[in-house]
């Protein structure tokens, strides 16, 4: 049977997982002011956080069209699509719309949409999921009923260590988010098991946010010798890297996956922004 995995352009990739995996990436645009972004393998995201910090406005994002989630569902007979979060764009429903349109033009035909109720690297570790289960020969609706139950176990936590675009966009007011920048105030964010984003503590310090990214790792998963751990950095892989380390002297990992972000990550992590997932 023919198989493919489509995800939206947040599921973040490195060279060795884009050619394990084969996913193929619908993209999402960037809007700053009257500049716009494709979120595809040209974006320079260097360029982007350039763009960002000097500009007075918030970045946006845009979902891709059903039409362009169609065309990715072509040439293919069974196909499984991982999507960013319902609560955080409207992507998964344009892969749903996509899907039923598709339906009506060539009748009946095996595609199932994953709310992965992650973004970046746990949109990520959901494809790893269900690449697996394909290449261990499970049938379409074992693959379906064990990856929703691996995206309801998954975790996802990230820490900022830019406030700006919250700022920006008028999530966190100008004078407090002044304040926190000059306590060095990073919060560390977490999804809230049905794929909204909340605050779930503020740390003084980037040395000390970090530290304490690792001992939420044992306070909110267990069984790691069963799981892969996987961490997205915006710009800042020595930082990545040095987590990485801390991590293995606590846990057991089956495996430690490493990626830097994409465009959409990029606007949702910023400059120095760590996403982790597991």
């Amino acid at each position: 049977m023919k198989y493919k995995i489509i995800a939206d352009s947040c599921c973040d990739l490195n060279e060795k997982l884009k050619k394990r995996l084969n996913i193929g990436l619908v993209p999402l645009n960037i809007h700053i002011g009257s500049k716009s972004y494709k979120d595809d393998e040209k974006l320079d995201t260097k360029m982007l956080l350039n763009h960002m910090e000097n500009s007075t406005e918030s970045p946006k994002t845009a979902s891709p069209s059903p039409n362009n989630f169609m065309e990715a569902y072509k040439n293919s007979d069974n196909i499984f699509v991982v999507t960013l979060s319902s609560k955080l764009s409207g992507t998964y429903n344009s892969a749903m719309m996509a899907k039923e349109m598709l339906k009506e033009e060539i009748g009946n035909k095996f595609i199932h949409v994953f709310d992965s109720l992650s973004a970046s690297i746990g949109e990520t570790l959901v494809g790893m999921k269900i690449s697996e289960l394909i290449n261990k020969g499970c049938d379409n609706l074992s693959i379906v009923d064990k990856t929703n139950a691996y995206i309801k176990e998954m975790k996802t936590l990230f820490v900022l260590d830019s406030l700006d675009n919250l700022v920006k966009a008028g999530r966190l007011n100008a004078l407090k988010g002044k304040i926190a920048s000059m306590f060095s105030i990073k919060p560390i964010m977490s999804d809230n098991g049905e794929g909204e984003i909340s605050v779930l503590e503020k740390v003084r310090g980037s040395k000390k946010a970090l530290r304490r990214l690792v001992d939420l790792i044992g306070e909110h998963g267990e069984r790691f010798e069963e799981k892969i751990l996987g961490i997205a950095h915006c710009n800042c892989l020595e930082k990545a890297l040095q987590f990485r380390e801390e991590v293995r002297k606590k846990y057991k990992f089956k495996d430690i996956i490493i990626v830097e972000t994409a465009g959409i990550s990029t606007v949702y992590a910023n400059d120095g922004g760590l996403i982790i997932a597991f």
